[in-house]
This record gives structure tokens, C-alpha cells and sequence, in this order.
């Protein structure tokens, strides 16, 4: 039995590594994930952006990065040409025995003010030891938006491996050969977990790359691999009953789409939603796997917290497979 889940396993990855959509399914979490480390600040970034001439005062451009983002121009028509850019930017350039600060006019008062107190202190010699102020410190290692957007994207990987199966399915249908595997030595089993390993391999191996690319290659890939399997399992039996009622690819991959909706709740659920109002989320499995997700990524929790937000994925999983298993049995006889 293993030798022929092997063989449907493997003959499914040669067929869609030919075709376009499925190669693109693999693709695209890689490039959000790549689009994640552009678009998310990190946990020290700063909105303040500080253009200044380069080599002019070495000493000044060191005091300023502590504080804001700052950008070295060879000279002071490079660095106005960079203060009149569509995003705000503050030019401090020399002139007399001081600095003056250039701006475009239509930067925030804010962002202003917090260049023009920059520079007074910087002229003032006032160092970080002189302050009097108290830094006090909450443990957030992770950019809170940049952990939000990897945990959405790991959910998402599960509904693409859903889309997957779904689309091998139809193919499978269009060759004729879902309704042969009832005269072959083939079982049902083995097909269907012949079918759902490809699935399962890709969001595995897909969850995995996006943690490296993201910077999370810290946290424990055994435990978010564990999420990542049993969060899949849903999407693959969402996948199979899709494939086997739908006619074309695209109609199963539309049809698929229809978990968005419950992971899109799950996850404003648990991002908005407090105190005991969180309890009309707890059906859902994705908002477990978000809670889990969430748990890895921030490296907080424990062992028995994680198995347990598993053991509550598999379970609403054994359900949902207790309700699709007749369907899917009745699917594969045509």
C-alpha cells in the first residue's frame, strides 16, 4: 500500500510541476513572503526619514541614526532633490557656523518638530546617559505587523494546498481516472492519501521557506510544521469534495475560495475581538492554528498550550472528515 501511495504521490508532482497554475500556487507564497520584508518596519524602525551630505559631519549622521532613519547624498542638490520626493523627508544641511532644515512644506507638523528637536540636541551635546526617563521594556522581539502578515500567509498556504488537490481532482476526472481506481489494485485509501500527501508536501515545505525568508528561522520549525499539518487536513477535505463535484479548474478552485471567508473571520476574531466574545470563534479551526501560529512566532507558550490548540484542530478536522467521507467514497465510485 505505501509502495502505490508513493507512486500516486510522486507521479502528481511531475504533473504539476508542467503546469502553469499550480506552479504558480508554489510560487506565490515565496514572493509575499520576499514582499513581507520590504512592506513590514522592523520592531525599532522609525516613519522619521533624515537626508544629509554625506562625509559633511560624520559625527552628526552617527548621532542622528540612533534616533531616525537617515539617508546620505553626495551633495546638497541630491539631498533637495530627495526632500521634494513623494514621501517625507527632512533635509539638515549646513550653513554658517549652524544647520538649517529642509523641507517641502507639506510633511507632518510631527515629523517636523521631531527633526527640528533632533537637531537642537544633537547642537547641544545631550547624550543618551543624560536622560533622566526610564526605558522599560515589554519582550516584543518580532514586528507585530510583520508576525500578523506570516501568520496570515501560513493560513493561506493551507487553502492553496487545498486548491491543489481540488485541481489535480479535476484533472484526474478529465483523464477518466478517478472512477478506473475501482478496477485497479489501487484502493480508495491509498488514493486518497496518495493525493493528499502532494498537498500536504507542498504546504509544508512552502510554510517552512516563507519562515526562512521571513526571519523566523529562530523559531521552532518542528512546532509550526506540526500547525501547518493539521491546519492542512481541513483544506484537503475541502479540496477533495470540490474536485470531485466540480467540472472545470477553475469552478474548484472558486469553490475553494469559500474558506477565505472563515479564516478572514478567525483572524479578525482574534485580533479584534475580546474577553468572552472570542468564544463564537472557537468552532473555527483556523483560529486555533492562528492562536498557534501566533504562540511560535513570538516564542512564547509551552508544549502541552501548543498540543492542546492541536488536539482541538484535529479534532474539528475528524468531524468535518466524519461528514465528507460518505461523499467523498460516493465521488470516487463515478
Amino acid at each position: 500500500m505505501l509502495k502505490r501511495i508513493w507512486i500516486i504521490f510522486t507521479r502528481d508532482l511531475k504533473v504539476n510541476t508542467r503546469e502553469f497554475m499550480t506552479i504558480f500556487m508554489m510560487v506565490i507564497p515565496l514572493i509575499l513572503a520576499v514582499g513581507i520584508n520590504f512592506l513590514s518596519p522592523g520592531i525599532n524602525d522609525t516613519s522619521v526619514n533624515l537626508a544629509l551630505i554625506e562625509n559633511e559631519n560624520p559625527g552628526q549622521a552617527a548621532y542622528f541614526d540612533d534616533f531616525a532613519h537617515v539617508e546620505l547624498f553626495s551633495d546638497e542638490q541630491r539631498v533637495e532633490n530627495r526632500v521634494s520626493g513623494r514621501d517625507d523627508v527632512i533635509g539638515v544641511l549646513p550653513k554658517d557656523n549652524g544647520y538649517y532644515i529642509m523641507t517641502q512644506g507639506n510633511e507632518p507638523g510631527s515629523v517636523l518638530e521631531y527633526a527640528k528637536l533632533l537637531n537642537v540636541l544633537y547642537e547641544s551635546d545631550v547624550q543618551l546617559e543624560d536622560a533622566r526617563s526610564e526605558i522599560i521594556e515589554f519582550g516584543r522581539t518580532v514586528p507585530p505587523l510583520k508576525k500578523m502578515l506570516v501568520n496570515i500567509l501560513l493560513l493561506l498556504i493551507s487553502m492553496l494546498a487545498g486548491m491543489l488537490i481540488a485541481m489535480n481532482i479535476v484533472e484526474e476526472k478529465i483523464d477518466n481516472t478517478v472512477g478506473a481506481i475501482n478496477v485497479t489494485p489501487i484502493s480508495r485509501r491509498a488514493f486518497i492519501l496518495g493525493k493528499g500527501f502532494t498537498g500536504m508536501f507542498v504546504a509544508l515545505f512552502s510554510s517552512i521557506a516563507v519562515l526562512l525568508i521571513t526571519g523566523f528561522y529562530t523559531v521552532n520549525l518542528g512546532q509550526a510544521a506540526l500547525v501547518v499539518f493539521s491546519t492542512t487536513i481541513l483544506s484537503l477535505l475541502i479540496g477533495f469534495i470540490q474536485g470531485l463535484n466540480s467540472d472545470d479548474v477553475m469552478e474548484a478552485a472558486g469553490s475553494v475560495k469559500l474558506m477565505f471567508l472563515p479564516m478572514a473571520g478567525s483572524i479578525a476574531g482574534y485580533e479584534f475581538v475580546t474577553g468572552n466574545w472570542k468564544i463564537f470563534f472557537y468552532w473555527s479551526p483556523f483560529y486555533w492554528a492562528y492562536s498557534a501560529n501566533d504562540m511560535i512566532l513570538s516564542k512564547s507558550g509551552s508544549w502541552p498550550q501548543l498540543i492542546l490548540y492541536i488536539g482541538i484542530i484535529l479534532v474539528i478536522c475528524g468531524a468535518v472528515y466524519a461528514l465528507l467521507a460518505p461523499r467523498i467514497v460516493k465521488g470516487l465510485q463515478h
